[in-house]
């Protein structure tokens, strides 16, 4: 992957205080826990009421508490999307810091290994939208994660 940096608005110093499932954390904004849910991706479902278990939910969920429970992440947020989805949830990037202090693009993360899908949800295209497709298409071909294991032939899963 290579090096990159947030663009947009920042709030720095965040710790994801749960894992939701593999596009939704948990995070503390001082005294509050608040939902995040990750711009530009989606994963196959894992909690959401009345609906089955999807193919590489489990293992997209497990990914992502692998990565960032517990972890300190720096949130981007992008004007093109605004604050909070239906669900109230606030939209962001999130930044895994690495130990040399340098950050990773975690929704990209997510999409390059195969966990989850490039989804642009509304007509506004979001700011790492070529990054995200850039991923998944070389997931895609590589067959990583739920290309191969969900028996997806290059539609969306």
């Amino acid at each position: 992957m290579r090096a990159v940096a947030p663009v947009g608005q920042i709030l720095e110093g965040v710790r994801v205080s749960r894992v939701v499932d593999g596009d939704t954390v948990r995070v503390r904004l001082g005294e509050e826990d608040v939902p995040v849910r990750l711009i530009g991706l989606d994963t196959p479902e894992t909690v959401k009421p009345d609906a089955p278990v999807e193919c590489f939910g489990p293992e997209a969920s497990d990914y992502a508490r692998a990565m960032l429970d517990g972890q300190q992440v720096v949130l981007e947020f992008d004007d093109t999307q605004g604050r909070r989805d239906r669900y109230d949830r606030v939209l962001a990037y999130v930044w895994r810091v690495l130990p040399d202090g340098s950050l990773r693009l975690f929704n990209e993360e997510v999409v390059a290994s195969g966990h989850g899908v490039e989804r642009q949800y509304g007509v506004r295209p979001y700011a790492w939208r070529d990054a995200l497709v850039g991923a998944q298409e070389a997931a895609r071909q590589s067959g990583l994660g739920l290309w191969d294991a969900c028996g997806i032939d290059g539609g969306e899963p």
